[in-house]
């Protein structure tokens, strides 16, 4: 059993995904070429923005975005502890200083109670990360940003195709930036990733940051980044749209059907697990499928020897992680996502599970738990 099957898909998709990588091998345009465009046409109209810059990476975005709104040091970039290090890392890396605020305990999304206390005169942005393919609280987030003049960037790196309250990730603040890694809903044969915006001046300057800050040819007035997208992962993702609406209808259908399963298994146990959590106004495209154990080391080891695959996303919050060190943050600051990643694994998820590979790893569960 795979936890993620790519082969599968390949299948499904082959012609089309060989006669475009063909056409680009063809024209030669390797990086930025039409397909490019195509791609941001295509994802722009998909959600719903104006614009689509497409990018070389998920953490790229991040950096342009940060980059496109002039943060730097001395500036606070505020953010979740509980998610992938590029979150936190990218504001780093800009010279900012992550500023963490805790998860709601049901959603691993950053907790928009806690928010407004966060918020100091050096807050130049807040930076919500859309976890395991659920959008954050936007409406409550922006709500609190709009208050104290702050801009808000979703790291939706999961979380393409999610809806919330019927908008789609990606076009629920002022810039929505994704991840298309393989292992993503929507995921290229290599690195990739989009940012979106309404604005148009900070599509401009996303632009010109992906191409070393150049607004024309050799002429620079930024600095940037080599961050482009390859005509060739545009072409992997374009045929890969043409069946994206029917694999995120089968994650959400294989996601609720996990949680029933769960359910009907550990009836007579319902604390042995904590299933996943989606709000009534979300979908979630479960880019993980992710739940809660006591005494996860023996978990994982016991569903190993079942032939289950597991996987942990993720095993240390981000403010105990050693480059973090000098933020002061000891342990017990920030008790939900500490105890968020001393407990998640995640289990084998991929649109292309069939019933008897969930039942099978739903009865593994069941004697996993003991």
């Amino acid at each position: 059993m795979d936890f993620i099957d790519l082969k599968t898909q390949y299948r499904r998709i082959k012609p089309s995904v060989d006669a475009r990588i063909h056409k680009v091998l063809d024209h030669g345009a390797y990086v930025m070429g039409p397909e490019v465009t195509e791609l941001e046409q295509v994802l722009a109209k998909y959600v719903g923005s104006k614009h689509c810059v497409s990018v070389a990476s998920g953490t790229d975005a991040l950096m342009i975005a940060l980059m496109a709104l002039d943060i730097g040091p001395g500036d606070e970039v505020i953010t979740a502890p509980f998610t992938f290090f590029a979150s936190a890392e990218v504001i780093a890396l800009v010279g900012a200083t992550p500023v963490f605020v805790d998860v709601d305990p049901r959603t691993y999304n950053l907790d928009p109670a806690q928010l407004e206390a966060a918020i100091t005169p050096r807050t130049k942005a807040v930076m919500p990360v859309s976890l395991y393919g659920q959008c954050a609280d936007f409406d409550a987030i922006n709500a609190i940003a709009c208050k104290h003049n702050l801009p808000v960037v979703e790291d939706a790196a999961q979380s393409f195709g999610a809806t919330y309250k019927g908008r789609k990730s990606c076009a629920l603040s002022l810039i929505g930036a994704t991840s298309f890694f393989p292992s993503k809903p929507l995921g290229a044969y290599g690195d990739g990733g989009a940012l979106f915006t309404d604005d148009d001046n900070l599509a401009r300057l996303m632009r010109e940051i992906r191409l070393h800050g150049q607004d024309r040819r050799y002429h620079h007035p930024r600095l940037g980044l080599t961050g482009r997208l390859d005509s060739i992962q545009a072409a992997v993702l374009l045929a890969k749209m043409e069946i994206f609406d029917d694999e995120v209808a089968a994650r959400v259908r294989l996601g609720a059907r996990y949680s029933e399963l769960l359910r009907q298994a550990l009836a007579d146990r319902p604390d042995a697990i904590r299933i996943p959590y989606v709000e009534p106004f979300n979908t979630c495209v479960y880019a993980q499928y992710t739940i809660e154990v006591a005494g996860r080391d023996i978990f994982e080891t016991r569903m190993k020897a079942l032939g289950v695959p597991t996987a942990i996303h993720y095993p240390i919050a981000l403010h105990m992680q050693p480059v973090f060190a000098h933020l002061g943050l000891r342990e017990g600051r920030f008790p939900v996502s500490e105890a968020a990643a001393s407990r998640v694994i995640s289990l084998p998820m991929h649109p292309y599970l069939t019933e008897e590979q969930q039942v099978a790893v739903v009865k593994a569960v069941r004697e996993a738990v003991g």
